[in-house]
C-alpha cells in the first residue's frame, strides 16, 4: 500500500482540481437563482462524487457541519474508493465557500479542498474564530494576535517601509467588526470591505495584485484551516484563537479534542506536514475567474498548491457540456 506521502505527491495534485472543478460547475449552474441552499447542495454532491471516485481512505476532518447537520459531507464521514485499505488521508472542505455570494452573482465564491496526512488538520468546531493572516516576506512574529490592530497595523508598516496609512486590512463587512473598522480608520489604514469569502480574503494577503497586506477579524474557525492549508504553500503567517458565544460552542469543542479554549494556533498547528490546496472559481473575484458557459463549453480556472515543494500550479479547464 502507498503511504500517505507518496498520494500527496503524485496522484492527488491534479485529483484535487477535478474534485473542485466538479464542484463549482455544479454551483454555477444557480449564480444569481438566489438559492442558497440549492447552489450550496448541487456543490456538495458533486464533490462527494468526485472523492468518491479517489483511491483514499478518506476523513472529512472540517465540512459542512456535524452529522447531525448535514446529509453529506459531514465532519467525520469517510470518503474515497478504497476505505478501510487505501492511504489514510485528511480533508477539509467548503464545496461552495461564499454561498449568498453566489445567490447573488457577487465576486469571489469558491469551491475549496485541502488535504493533508491523517492527523495534520486541525478538527475546528463550527465556531467563529478570530484571524490576523499576513503573506510571505516578513518576519517572522510580525503579526500579533494578543496585540491591537494599531500595534499590529504599525509592526506591518515597519517591517515593510511604509506609514501605517499606506497598509491595507481586508476585513468581512459585518457589525460584529465596527469597533476593529473605526480603529484601523483612525490611524489611516485603508480597508477593503468583503461581504463573504473570508479564505478568498485571506489567500489575497499573498498576492501582491491585490494590494491587500493584512487580514484582520472574525470569521468561520474551519475556513480558517482551509486558508491556513493555502498560506503553507505560497507563504505567509496566520494567528488564529476560537472565540465561544456559549457554553454549547465550548461543549463543541471539546467534543473534538480542544481542551485549551484560549489557545492562539498557529499557521503550523492548524495545517502540519505536507498538504494540498485547491480552488476553483465559481464567480469571477480577485484570486480566479468563475465558471464561463460559452458555444457548447465551459470553462474553469482553478489553482492548486503543495506545500512540501511550494508549487503553485494555475489550472484553465474547458469542459464539454453534454
Amino acid at each position: 500500500m502507498p503511504n500517505a506521502s507518496h498520494v500527496l505527491d503524485r496522484v492527488l495534485v491534479l485529483e484535487m482540481v477535478r474534485v473542485t472543478e466538479a464542484a463549482a460547475i455544479a454551483a454555477s449552474s444557480l449564480i444569481g437563482r438566489g438559492d442558497e441552499k440549492a447552489a450550496d447542495a448541487a456543490a456538495v454532491e458533486a464533490m462527494r462524487e468526485a472523492l468518491n471516485q479517489l483511491y483514499m481512505d478518506g476523513t472529512v476532518v472540517i465540512g459542512e457541519g456535524e452529522r447531525d447537520e448535514a446529509p453529506m459531507l459531514y465532519i467525520g464521514e469517510k470518503v474515497g474508493s478504497a476505505i478501510g485499505k487505501g492511504p489514510k488521508i485528511d480533508i477539509a472542505l467548503d464545496p461552495l465557500e461564499g454561498t449568498t455570494i453566489t445567490a447573488k452573482a457577487g465576486p469571489n465564491a469558491l469551491a475549496v479542498l485541502a488535504v493533508a496526512e491523517e492527523g495534520n488538520l486541525l478538527n475546528a468546531p463550527d465556531v467563529y474564530m478570530d484571524k490576523i493572516a499576513v503573506g510571505p516576506g516578513y518576519p517572522q512574529g510580525v503579526i500579533d494576535l494578543n496585540k491591537t490592530p494599531t500595534e499590529n497595523v504599525q509592526a506591518i508598516a515597519a517591517a515593510k517601509g511604509v506609514k501605517p496609512s499606506e497598509i491595507i486590512a481586508c476585513v468581512l463587512d459585518r457589525p460584529r467588526h465596527e469597533k476593529l473598522i473605526a480603529e484601523l480608520r483612525s490611524i489611516g489604514c485603508g480597508i477593503m470591505l468583503i461581504s463573504d469569502g473570508d479564505v478568498a480574503g485571506v489567500i489575497a494577503t499573498s498576492d501582491p495584485d491585490t494590494t491587500i497586506d493584512v487580514y484582520m477579524g472574525q470569521g468561520g474557525a474551519p475556513e480558517g484551516v482551509l486558508a491556513c492549508a493555502a498560506l503553507r504553500c505560497v507563504g505567509g503567517q496566520f494567528q488564529g484563537r476560537l472565540i465561544f458565544r456559549n457554553e454549547d460552542e465550548r461543549a463543541r469543542a471539546r467534543k473534538w479534542g480542544i481542551e485549551d479554549l484560549d489557545k492562539v494556533y498557529s499557521l503550523e498547528e492548524l495545517a502540519k506536514g505536507d498538504c494540498i490546496f485547491a480552488a476553483t472559481g465559481v464567480t469571477d473575484g480577485s484570486l480566479l475567474s468563475g465558471v464561463k458557459r460559452v458555444r457548447g463549453k465551459m470553462t474553469t480556472e482553478s489553482v492548486v498548491m503543495r506545500a512540501s515543494s511550494g508549487t503553485v500550479r494555475w489550472v484553465k479547464g474547458e469542459h464539454r457540456v453534454d
